[in-house]
């Protein structure tokens, strides 16, 4: 079996459909493909739809959250939610408050950068989101197709990184209560990309002791920013905490240049996973 576990939608920052996405899954050859978009669900029922014969999707989610321990700033960090129930009133509640967040922190960019000149309009950014999240990556279109930039990479190393002045920050979800409210609505909870230094300031092993405390069944551990020796320092921690292992693309089609399937999961720990998964059914024949 091929198994993809990470992968997003133009629902929030990928360039494919969900329709699309899907179909992409079935032509790479995959066997299993999860649906992770960023802090929404609203891409599910589209998959479903369009789901071709002989694939299965796994309904889940990529949830925005931070680290806040110890001293200094809090270090943001990505759950993976797995087979949560979509209505769950108090996991809704935060993804709605996370989906506003979002949509202010980009409106704060894109004013920021037009203010300085930078031929780049809200209501065309927002228009990009076709009514999903908006994020980073719509802005970032706007700015290569101005002709400002001359790709998605170069936008965010120039002018969407954490340190531009054009940043704006977001309240995200303490992970601690991440894993709280995707365990209450009987989903997966998985560490996405975790020692992705690549990616900006990582938590250290102490931290991922204390998620795996408070629930936290997974670590992402074959991902295209994990480098060999941190992968196979996540397997040993894995190993040690008792924790499934999982692989994945984090797929995001035009906007970045991973392709599907570039990473996988071992048929064992999508087994686990899916024991472990109670909150919804899978999408499949």
């Amino acid at each position: 079996m091929r198994i993809d576990l990470h992968t997003h939608s133009s629902v929030s920052d990928g360039t494919e459909s969900p329709a699309q996405l899907v179909a992409t899954a079935a032509a790479a050859g995959l066997d299993v493909v999860a649906l992770t978009d960023h802090d929404t669900t609203a891409g599910w029922a589209a998959a479903a739809a369009a789901r071709p014969p002989g694939l299965t999707v796994v309904p889940g989610m990529e949830l925005s959250c931070s680290w806040s321990a110890g001293a200094g700033a809090p270090v943001s960090l990505h759950l993976l939610a797995y087979l949560f129930d979509p209505g769950h009133p108090a996991f809704s509640a935060e993804q709605a408050r996370l989906r506003a967040e979002r949509l202010s922190r980009a409106e704060l960019i894109v004013r920021a950068l037009a203010a300085d000149g930078y031929p780049v309009v809200w209501a065309d950014v927002l228009a990009r989101s076709e009514g999903g999240v908006v994020g980073r990556p719509h802005v970032a279109r706007a700015l290569v197709d101005a002709g400002v930039v001359a790709s998605v990479d170069e936008a965010f190393a120039t002018l969407l990184h954490h340190g531009s002045p054009y940043y704006a920050a977001k309240v995200d979800t303490d992970v601690l209560e991440g894993i709280a409210l995707v365990r209450a609505a009987g989903g997966v909870p998985v560490f996405a990309h975790g020692l992705a230094t690549s990616r900006g300031r990582v938590v250290d092993d102490a931290a991922i002791e204390t998620m795996a405390d408070a629930g936290l069944l997974g670590l992402e551990v074959d991902h295209p920013d994990h480098t060999p020796d941190q992968r196979a320092h996540l397997r040993t921690l894995a190993g040690r905490l008792g924790l499934l292992c999982t692989g994945s693309s984090d797929y995001h089609g035009t906007n970045k240049r991973t392709p599907i399937g570039a990473c996988t999961t071992e048929p064992d720990q999508y087994a686990a996973l899916l024991a472990a998964g109670t909150g919804t059914s899978l999408l499949t024949d």
